[in-house]
C-alpha cells in the first residue's frame, strides 16, 4: 500500500506544472525593483502593489499567454507567444527575467530580436516569480 501511494504521489507531482524553487515573501521585496514599470491590479481592479505603467500588469502572469495582454508589446515577444505558442510558468519567468534580450533570442529563433525590457534581474527571479505566482491564486 505505501509503494502504491508513494507511486501516485511521485506521478502527481511530475504531473504537476513547473514551478521554480522560490520564495514569495522573499519576491515581494524585491519585486520593488519591478514597480517602477509593473502594477499588479487584479482584474476587479484591486491593487496589490501599485507600480508603473511603462510594462504590463502583471497580475495573472504565470499561466497567462506570453505578450496576450492589452500591453502595447514588442513584436519579438509577441511572435514569442503567437508563433511559439509559450504560457508563463515560474521557470520560464525566471529565464526571461535574467536577460529579456537573450531569452526572446533563443525562443523565436531569431538573433535580431530585442525586447522593451531592458533590466535584467540576475538575483531573485525565482523569489519573485514565487510571489507573482502567488498573488493571483
Amino acid at each position: 500500500m505505501r509503494l502504491l501511494l508513494s507511486a501516485a504521489l511521485a506521478a502527481a507531482a511530475l504531473a504537476g506544472p513547473a514551478l521554480a524553487d522560490g520564495d514569495a515573501a522573499k519576491g515581494e521585496n524585491e519585486f520593488k525593483k519591478c514597480k517602477a514599470c509593473h502594477e499588479i491590479v487584479a482584474d476587479d481592479g484591486t491593487e496589490i502593489m501599485k507600480g508603473g505603467k511603462t510594462g504590463p500588469n502583471l497580475y495573472g502572469v504565470i499561466g497567462r499567454a506570453v505578450g496576450s495582454t492589452d500591453f502595447n508589446y514588442g513584436d519579438s515577444i509577441k511572435a514569442a507567444g503567437e508563433e511559439q505558442g509559450l504560457v508563463w510558468d515560474e521557470e520560464m519567468l525566471v529565464a526571461y527575467l535574467a536577460d529579456p534580450k537573450a531569452w526572446l533570442q533563443e525562443v523565436t529563433g531569431d538573433a535580431a530580436a530585442k525586447s522593451k525590457m531592458t533590466f535584467k534581474l540576475t538575483k531573485g527571479g525565482e523569489d519573485v516569480a514565487a510571489y507573482l505566482a502567488s498573488v493571483a491564486q
